[in-house]
Parts: structure tokens; C-alpha cells; sequence
């Protein structure tokens, strides 16, 4: 997970270098993470059908391994469309590994601190990320030779996820020996009907993932250090520093608010407070110069809405369909985050964003600011549904023993 999200967040550290080396727009910077979503339209879904039948581990190390390709080549030519089609052969790995990752910690932790269990899994992905950000000072000699050493030093960690998934297949090998995991059997195969199976309040969930997700990477990932560069006026290393501060944040507080909810439940609750200060963070951009409360709250919506999120689902979907419901999540997410990044891309390119006109990114801002008002309605509505009789005990199970 760290090397995976160190190497989709490095993009946005050289985004201004790709606009001043190779004379990228900001659709096409916004394509290269937008396009990471596009095969994943459809793969995670099939992806989650594959994890559904081969088992986590397996599909873990082979998506890993596609993802790595995808790395080395984005790194290797300055054309854009060798480029795009790296990042777009690295999404097809990447969302689906996660995908994979995201199910073996259902299947081994549900009603035993699941949410704690998740939240050290995000934190060491947001560790990845932050690193991402901090690599513009930390390898600050690479970024002066320009956009692609450091694509180069983001292939070395996708590599070390590869390392890290051979790791866990070998440990997972020796785990089935002892513990006893759901394993797919014939009446569990996937039938297209399972999509429809799915109840209310796991649609409420998938609403909620797509419009939070939709805002927090096409903004945090793409276009934050770029929009600190030229609204804010900002140096390369002091916009990846205030950007990275919000992964430092998520690296701790993520797996403390997963053991807060496995304590006291309410997590539809706690999704609606983070989807809340998630909002009130482009406000703050508009119409102040106040870049660390912005950033205070986005580190703290970026902790605890996932640490909520993505532990919610075991507890409405059976674990046999684990895989389906977390690839149809990713699809329906990656769908948003494509069409996010495109959209923040050209109303930037529209209205004539740039350092001579920091105007011309407010409305980017106001648009992520109404995607975040959705997400805020759909965790309203799953507070409201957990709250009654129909509920799967979202605001009261608690978790056992660590």
C-alpha cells in the first residue's frame, strides 16, 4: 500500500514541471490521473469477481506486478500518450490490488477491531503519500533535473509493492494452515443479480465513497500543489510540505478514529462530520488566505471518513461477497474521480488559472465544494436508515478483543 499510493501521488509534485518542461495543459496533467480511473470502470468489478474466486493473496501479487509496469512506463518517455497509457496500464493494477488488499482484512478482522485493522492499512498507504509530497524536498535534487528522475524513484516503490505482495502470498500460504477463511465454493459464484442484492444502506455507503473521493484526490492529488504554487504563491517545496501535512495527519489519526468507532460505534455519524469539514475547506480557499485551517480539516476528513468508510461494508454485505461489493465501490469511485479531474482540469484551462490569474481556480474550488455537499446528504441518509429498524447496527456494534 505504501509503495502503490507513493507512486499514484506523484504526478501532482511534478505538475508544474511537466506545464514548464514538456508544455502539458492542465487537461492533460488532469488526464494522467484521470485515466488511472478509466480501465477501473469496469476491472475493479471484474477484479472483485476474480478476488471472489481465486482468494486475496494470489490476485494481490499479480495486480501488484501490473501496476509496477505501469510505473516504468510513465517514466520512460516524455511523449504524452506513452505517458497516459503507463498511468492507465498502472491504474488497471493498482485499484484492483487494493481492491484485494481491502478484502482480506474484511474477511480476517470483521468483529474483532475492524476498523482499527483498517485504519493501520490507510496509514501506512497515506504514509506512502505523504512521502510522495515530502519527495520534493527530500530528493529535492532530482525535481531540479527535471519531470522525470522522479518518476523514476516512484517506479523503485511500486516496485517495493511488489516486494510487499510477494510477502504477504508467502504469509498468507502458511496463515490458511491454520486459520479457516471464507473460501468461494460453486453457490457462491458470481451471478449478475448479486448487484442488486445489495441493501440501501451499502448504496448510501457507495454514494458517500464516490462524491468524497471525487474531491479529496482530483483536488489533494492532482491540483493542490500547483493551485498553493500559483494562488498562493508558494515555492515547489513549501506547497508539497503544506500539502503533505494532511497525510501526516491521516499516517496517525486514521487507525485512532478506527478504534474510537470500534469503541463506540456510530460511524454513520462520524461519516457525516467528516463529509461536513470536508466542505467547509473551500470555502476557507475562496475567501481567505488561510491555507492551515484548509489544511487542518482535510487532514482531519482524510482520517476519519475512510476509517469509517471502507470498515462499514463487511458489516452490511456477506463475506463470501466481499470482493463484489468492494470492486463495484472502486468502480463507481474510480468513475468519479475520472470525470472529477477532468472537470477541475478544464474549468482550470476554461477560466484561465495560472499565477498571473489565481481566479481563475475558484472555480475548481466551488466545484468540489457541491460534490462534498452530496457526500454530506448521503451520510445523512445512512445515519437516518442505521438509526431504524432496518439498520445493520452501523451506530451500535462494537468491536470484541484486539
Amino acid at each position: 500500500m505504501f509503495g502503490n499510493y507513493y507512486a499514484y501521488d506523484s504526478i501532482g509534485p511534478i505538475a508544474d514541471a511537466l506545464q514548464r518542461y514538456l508544455g502539458f495543459s492542465d487537461t492533460q496533467i488532469a488526464t494522467l490521473n484521470a485515466i488511472y480511473s478509466f480501465p477501473n470502470i469496469v476491472m475493479v468489478l471484474i477484479g472483485g469477481i476474480i478476488i471472489d474466486r481465486f482468494g486475496a493473496a494470489r490476485t494481490t501479487l499479480a495486480f501488484a506486478i501490473i501496476q509496477a509496469i505501469g510505473a516504468v512506463l510513465t517514466a520512460i518517455s516524455p511523449l504524452f500518450p506513452v505517458m497516459a497509457a503507463g498511468r492507465l496500464i498502472f491504474g488497471l493494477g493498482a485499484e484492483s490490488m487494493i481492491v484485494a488488499i481491502t478484502v482480506a482484512i474484511g474477511q480476517w478482522f470483521v468483529g474483532r477491531q475492524l476498523g482499527f485493522a483498517f485504519g493501520l492499512n490507510l496509514s501506512l498507504a497515506r504514509l506512502g503519500s505523504y512521502s510522495a509530497d515530502m519527495s520534493t524536498t527530500w530528493f529535492k535534487p532530482l525535481y531540479d533535473r527535471g519531470w522525470q528522475p522522479p518518476l523514476w524513484l516512484a517506479t523503485v516503490f511500486a516496485a517495493i509493492c511488489v516486494a510487499g505482495a510477494l510477502v504477504y502470498y508467502v504469509l498468507d500460504r502458511k496463515a490458511q494452515q491454520r486459520f479457516d477463511l471464507p473460501q468461494p465454493s460453486p453457490s457462491d459464484r458470481f451471478s449478475w443479480s448479486d448487484l442488486w442484492s445489495f441493501d440501501r444502506s451499502y448504496w448510501y455507503i457507495v454514494g458517500l465513497c464516490v462524491t468524497f473521493y471525487a474531491v479529496i484526490f482530483p483536488f489533494r492529488s492532482t491540483f493542490a500543489i500547483k493551485y498553493f504554487q500559483h494562488a498562493h504563491g508558494l515555492s515547489l517545496q513549501e506547497a508539497g510540505s503544506m500539502n503533505a501535512y494532511v497525510f501526516l495527519a491521516a499516517v496517525v489519526a486514521t487507525p485512532a478514529f478506527g478504534l474510537m468507532v470500534d469503541r463506540i460505534g456510530r460511524r454513520a455519524a462520524f461519516m457525516a462530520v467528516g463529509t461536513a469539514l470536508l466542505g467547509a475547506v473551500f470555502p476557507i480557499l475562496v475567501f481567505t488566505d488561510k491555507l492551515w485551517l484548509a489544511t487542518v480539516l482535510i487532514g482531519i476528513a482524510f482520517s476519519l471518513v475512510p476509517a469509517v468508510l471502507w470498515p462499514a461494508v463487511p458489516y452490511v454485505v456477506t463475506a463470501t461477497r466481499l470482493g463484489t461489493a468492494y470492486g463495484l465501490m472502486t468502480m463507481l469511485q474510480n468513475i468519479a474521480m475520472m470525470l472529477a479531474n477532468l472537470g477541475a482540469g478544464a474549468l482550470n484551462d476554461a477560466f484561465g488559472a495560472s499565477p498571473a490569474n489565481p481566479g481563475g481556480y475558484q472555480p475548481m474550488l466551488w466545484f468540489f465544494f457541491v460534490l462534498s455537499l452530496f457526500g454530506f446528504v448521503f451520510a445523512a441518509a445512512l445515519r437516518l436508515r442505521e438509526s431504524g429498524s432496518r439498520g445493520h447496527g452501523l451506530e451500535t456494534i462494537k468491536a470484541s478483543g484486539l
